[in-house]
């Protein structure tokens, strides 16, 4: 599996050692959580954080917006740094429009479901997509405990991804680390974002190859 490691839980009195951090331990990319306190009852960060960070890796930026009306900060996500632009179906900003304009500059579009959101609610814009984000926990808060009752819904988007002969990756966020990493793996999931896990681990780097593994067990 491809490693995106959240900083919602690292210390932001020391992000460039934090980014640091996550360089070492091998991750693939690095995943921004960014929560405007309407669409989850949480804050975060913006597009001026992501702008600074930028500079201090070359790691690909896993933007996940949890926000209620994405679509008008998407050249704002662009201009900062984003990679992977990744909005909920559950939002109220037009969602094919969005995916559209994301790509239109140039980073991948990706999709997120809620927990309550069946798989079927993905299906008419995986061909606008690079990724499908599967919650794997309600969002809005790091540290919460996996719900394995999400694994069917991956299988789900597996199944309907490999029938149509797309490449889009499946990435799962919530509870996981080693051992849930691999159930979702066997389900189907291709990116692993790892939060609470990775940052209190006494092996980071250990626990970061242990999570990558799982793509190589399931083949």
């Amino acid at each position: 599996m491809k490693l995106s490691p959240s900083i919602l839980t690292c210390d932001f009195a020391r992000l460039e050692q934090e980014i640091a951090f996550v360089e070492n331990t091998g991750a693939d990319m690095v995943h921004l959580d960014v929560m405007d306190g309407v669409f989850v009852p949480n804050l975060s960060f913006g597009p001026p954080v992501i702008e600074r960070i930028r500079p201090l890796t070359r790691l690909p930026f896993d933007v996940h917006l949890m926000m209620q009306y994405p679509g008008r900060l998407v050249d704002a996500f662009a201009k900062a740094g984003a990679d992977i632009l990744n909005i909920h179906l559950e939002c109220d900003s037009p969602i094919g429009e969005t995916l559209d304009r994301i790509r239109a500059l140039g980073m991948t579009p990706a999709v997120t479901l809620k927990p309550a959101t069946p798989a079927e609610a993905a299906f008419p814009y995986l061909d606008k997509v690079g990724l499908v984000l599967v919650m794997t926990v309600e969002p809005g808060f790091g540290g919460q405990k996996f719900m394995a009752d999400m694994l069917p819904k991956i299988q789900a988007l597996r199944a309907e991804i490999d029938r149509r002969g797309l490449r889009v990756e499946i990435e799962v966020d919530g509870g996981i680390n080693p051992e849930t990493a691999r159930q979702t793996a066997q389900a189907g999931a291709t990116v692993a974002v790892v939060g609470s896990a990775l940052f209190n681990a006494e092996d980071p780097r250990g626990l970061a190859q242990r999570v990558q593994a799982c793509g190589k067990e399931k083949k």
